[in-house]
């Protein structure tokens, strides 16, 4: 951060406030209204703390890598348009002659690297705001929100009886407005993922705009098969079941129904084993026939890293590189992306906010089961396609993010896409449940079958 930030970031909230209050009546009404200010301006801090957190606390670190290669790229425009703006569309298999100086300076720039794409990205940015890290930051804390305020539409769209509640699993989670909101990979993943799941809401289940949709649905595709495409195999398979599901529920004819299901789920597998092998088919890290060696790679440098900076890793069992050992794996993986780091692991103030959190998520999930029961809260899981989607996501990923990271600190940061999931899951879950352990007659039955708040698309 420099001085030129005091300056410009003032600034830049104003025009960014003006806009967001001008916009405001086309996204919101009167349920959602009171959300949109606050909940953006708790990206804004957001963003704005994780730069003075790096910079006067961990003293460096990913947010200033992506800001530093972000001004190489500035450095070029300033000496030459045409050589910085072959720089941004440059996918770093680029040396000619003009780029190779500031090239040089790069550790980044590599044929296919997802940090150089965002370091791009942060340099178009750049050119709007004089290249002010914390504006640039400030951006990205609105491309994370604009997808997680979609996402929000959308499940307040399909459960409004707890659209309050949904409110604050999206946006008043400590870990979704800090790690999720900087110069980050995690703030564009999050806006990707969010407007994903608004686009297969509005075009699929809800055929409505389907044009919009598809370029919604096929931009946030790119960008997450683009930076961090295991988030994309975790969600597209949870995702078309709920799909299947939900087009199966429409169907009039029982008999129809029955002889239906089997069919798409049996569709449903094909697709995502197709998607699974062939999106990430000659991917150094994510092909499937590596995947098991790259993530036991990947969780032994993680953990030796946090052993030698004396940093809070954890050790969840032999991890040989092959599946199966990463399936023997996935209970303990899926436990401690949840519910750890456990207060007395926490070694820092970080640490403590995350342990917090897991100890509400753990908390709030044992409440539900213990008020309602195990098997029927199963049951109801099992009757929802979207509580199927939340929660098999949601375990999918934590099992897949819990193996690979081996320590406190970088699972923080990699699980935050899914708690949105699984918080909104567990307050969908909560609301069905009392509402069919109730009935009709009582408060909350009634409550549960009032007329449902129409909320904008």
């Amino acid at each position: 951060m420099e001085l030129s930030d005091l300056f410009l970031a003032p600034l830049y909230l104003a025009i960014l406030y003006g806009l967001a209050y001008a916009i405001r009546p086309s996204v919101t009404n009167q349920f959602t209204k009171p959300f949109f200010i606050p909940a953006l301006t708790l990206k804004f801090v957001g963003a704005i703390s994780l730069g003075l957190i790096y910079q006067f606390y961990y003293k460096g670190g990913d947010t200033f890598n992506y800001y530093w290669h972000s001004t190489i790229i500035h450095e070029a425009f300033a000496k030459s348009f045409s050589t910085g703006f072959q720089l941004i569309l440059d996918n770093g298999g680029d040396n000619s002659p003009a780029t190779a100086p500031y090239v040089a300076k790069m550790f980044w720039h590599e044929p296919g690297s997802t940090e150089y794409l965002v370091c791009r990205i942060a340099a178009f940015l750049g050119l709007l705001c004089f290249n002010s890290y914390t504006v640039i930051s400030l951006f990205f804390a609105v491309i994370s929100f604009s997808g997680i305020w979609a996402m929000f539409i959308a499940f307040a769209k399909i459960r409004p009886h707890v659209y309050k509640q949904l409110g604050w699993a999206m946006f008043y989670v400590p870990s979704m407005f800090f790690w999720g909101s900087g110069l980050l990979k995690d703030s564009l993943c999050l806006g990707a993922l969010g407007w994903l799941f608004y686009a297969m809401y509005r075009g699929i289940i809800q055929r409505q705009a389907l044009i919009k949709c598809l370029l919604i649905g096929t931009i946030a595709v790119y960008a997450l098969l683009s930076i961090k495409v295991y988030i994309l195999l975790c969600f597209l398979p949870a995702a078309l079941l709920w799909i299947f599901n939900e087009t199966n529920d429409r169907i009039k004819s029982k008999g129809l129904r029955l002889v239906a299901r089997p069919l798409f789920l049996g569709l449903g597998v094909v697709v995502a084993v197709f998607a699974a092998t062939n999106l990430t088919k000659g991917d150094a890290k994510y092909d499937v026939d590596k995947i098991g060696e790259r993530s036991k790679i990947t969780a032994d440098y993680l953990y030796q890293q946090s052993v030698k900076q004396e940093g809070s890793g954890y050790h969840l069992g032999e991890l040989d590189g092959s599946i199966g050992s990463m399936v023997k794996l996935a209970p303990q993986a899926i436990a401690t992306s949840l519910y750890r780091p456990f207060i007395w692991e926490a070694h820092n103030p970080v640490m403590l906010l995350s342990a917090l959190e897991a100890g509400f998520f753990l908390f709030f999930t044992l409440r539900i089961f213990w008020r309602t029961g195990v098997f029927r809260t199963l049951g109801v899981i099992g009757k929802n396609p979207i509580l199927l989607l939340c929660f098999m996501f949601s375990l999918v990923f934590a099992a897949s993010v819990g193996i690979t990271s081996a320590n406190f600190g970088t699972l923080v940061r990699y699980k935050i896409p899914m708690i949105p999931f699984y918080l909104s899951g567990l307050y969908i879950l909560q609301n069905m449940a009392t509402a069919r352990a109730s009935g009709a007659a009582t408060p909350a039955g009634r409550a549960a079958a009032r007329p449902r708040p129409q909320l904008v698309g």
